[in-house]
Parts: C-alpha cells; sequence; structure tokens
C-alpha cells in the first residue's frame, strides 16, 4: 500500500468517525495502540515497531511484553490490539472473539527457531532430537551420558519462564506431560537465561534466536558473547558435522533445523487501523528485510532485482 493511499484512507476515516460526534479512530499512519508480544520476540517487534514509528511520526505503540498466554489474552480482553505469537488462537480462544462477532484477523510473517545455549566452556556443542526427548524423558540426566560430553554435571534445562512460549513448544515437541522430575530452572527473561548460562557451565539455555542473530546490533552481539549454540540432528545416529543445523536464517528457510516455529500477528481490529498498517508494513518488502536482518526467515522473502550491463 502507498503512502499516498494510506493517508487517502486516513483522511477518509477521520471524515466518518467525526460525522457522527465519536472521537476520531486511529488509522493506518496516525493514532495510538497497545501491542502485546511474547517476550522471546522483543528484539524482532521492537525493530519492526521503531521502523514503523519512523515512516509515520504521527503514530503510537505502547509495546507490552510478556509470556506468551497472558499476551494473547491482554489481545482476548481486548486490553491490546494485535499479539506477536508462535502459534494460532485454539478453539475457546477464538469463541471469546466470535461472540462479540470480531472477525479478526491472523498473519503468519516469519519462521523462528529455538536456540539451545550452552556455556563456552562446555564442548559438547552437538546434540541429537532422539538425546533431546531422552533428556526430557528424565532418561538422561548428566552432560557425559551425551556424546562428546565432557562433565558429568547434571543437565539444567533453563528457560525464560514458566509460561512462556520457549517452554510450551519444547514440551509439546518431545510430548513431555510432567515436569517434575526434570531439572528445569526459570528465569523471567531471555536475557537472563543467557546471563545464567554464560555464569553455569552445566547449563542448557532455551531462547529465542533473535536475541543473538542481528550481528548490526551491539547488544546482540554482546548477549552472544561467550556462549555456544548447539547444532542440532534430527537423525538418530549422525555420522558427520553436516548432520547438525543451527537456528539461523537458511536452515530455518530451507526448515532443516528440527526446533523451529511459525510467528504470527494475531489481530481483534474491526476497522482499517493502524493494526492493520503495521501487519501490511511487515509482510511487505520493508518488513521482510528487517525479519532477514534479525536471521529469522521471513513468509515473503524479498527479491532483490540486480541488473547487469556489460
Amino acid at each position: 500500500m502507498s503512502n499516498r493511499l494510506l493517508a487517502l484512507l486516513a483522511f477518509a476515516v477521520g471524515l466518518m468517525s467525526c460525522g457522527n460526534g465519536k472521537p476520531p479512530l486511529d488509522n493506518p499512519s496516525q493514532g495510538s495502540i497497545v501491542v502485546a508480544a511474547d517476550e522471546s520476540f522483543q528484539p524482532l517487534v521492537t525493530q519492526l515497531v521503531s521502523a514503523y514509528s519512523g515512516i509515520y511520526p504521527n503514530t503510537n505503540f505502547k509495546i507490552v511484553f510478556k509470556p506468551e498466554q497472558e499476551a494473547i489474552n491482554m489481545m482476548l480482553q481486548d486490553s491490546a490490539r494485535i499479539v506477536f505469537t508462535t502459534r494460532v488462537l485454539k478453539p475457546n480462544e477464538r469463541a471469546i472473539l466470535d461472540q462479540r462477532k470480531i472477525k479478526g484477523a491472523t498473519e503468519k510473517i516469519a519462521t523462528d527457531g529455538v536456540a539451545l545455549i550452552i556455556n563456552k566452556a562446555n564442548t559438547d556443542s552437538l546434540i541429537t532430537m532422539a538425546d533431546l526427548k531422552r533428556i526430557f524423558n528424565g532418561q538422561l540426566k548428566l552432560w557425559g551420558q551425551l556424546k562428546g560430553g565432557n562433565q558429568n554435571s547434571p543437565i539444567t534445562l533453563v528457560f525464560d519462564n514458566n509460561n512462556s512460549s520457549n517452554l510450551e513448544f519444547v514440551l509439546k515437541t518431545f510430548n513431555v506431560k510432567d515436569v517434575k522430575n526434570l531439572r528445569i530452572f526459570t528465569t523471567h527473561s531471555n536475557r537472563e537465561v543467557i546471563d545464567f548460562v554464560r555464569k553455569n557451565p552445566s547449563a542448557l539455555g532455551f531462547i529465542g534466536v533473535n536475541w543473538i542473530s542481528d550481528s548490526d546490533e551491539p547488544l546482540s552481539v554482546e548477549l552472544a558473547q561467550d556462549l555456544r549454540v548447539m547444532g542440532v540432528s534430527d537423525k538418530e545416529n549422525p555420522t558427520k558435522r553436516d548432520d547438525y543445523f543451527q537456528p539461523f536464517q537458511e536452515d530455518l528457510g530451507m526448515q532443516r533445523y528440527p526446533l523451529r516455529r511459525p510467528v504470527y500477528i494475531l489481530s481483534r481490529e474491526t476497522h482499517p487501523g493502524l493494526g492493520g498498517g503495521l501487519i501490511n508494513y511487515i509482510a511487505r518488502d520493508a518488513g521482510s528485510l528487517i525479519i532477514r536482518k534479525l536471521g529469522l526467515w521471513p513468509r515473503t522473502p524479498y527479491d532483490r532485482v540486480i541488473n547487469l550491463t556489460k
């Protein structure tokens, strides 16, 4: 959608709202809304919203980062207009919007990866999905039980929150019903997971890869220091290093990294508003470039046209 078209749309919406005596509605180029997001997507959401606000300075976004379920609840309760998540609405959640006659919208914008991070002193940087399943089933408890393990310390599984999308995704992937017998430690953020792993050689941390994959962002570079990102293989008995993949762009796009997941924007917007403007921006080339910059795989890859002349 061109800037001129957005301006015309804003003008038309303004006329309609002023004519009936109600406060003017927000539109794609001006207004204020609340955006909720799972905390694991904080770097991604912050950069996307900042870029959009730079184009349309009369817009204001209040971003609230929460565990995924709490973020979705904010949208369902009309405390947020849109929400960034790793899943679509469940039937009981969809029913809440249906009762209020809100059609809403669901837009997949990218493929993300849950990164497995370890302390730099831990040289066991390769793991299989089968071994991860044994860890979450309680069959493997020590690093020394893994092939290539260089320590006999207990494996401490570190997540950002009891209700986070990272934890929910991993438990669902390995069909874990009960965590009482697992050595799981939860912090309050992805950044705290990184700090914990830095200080504890026996820790195995789970974070959203966008926290450490933007080489142009000083904070991302700083956070990635003194860490190893594990390579993961979905083969039972991998025979070479090339059988393992890390959660970086090409391996996400080619669907080679096993612990990949979608990124969605869910909206409850009922008029052509600011939420829809942001979603359209993210789904277009400009948004795809930012998603690529953060190391994720955009749903609509940006196509560069290069003209070669003699």
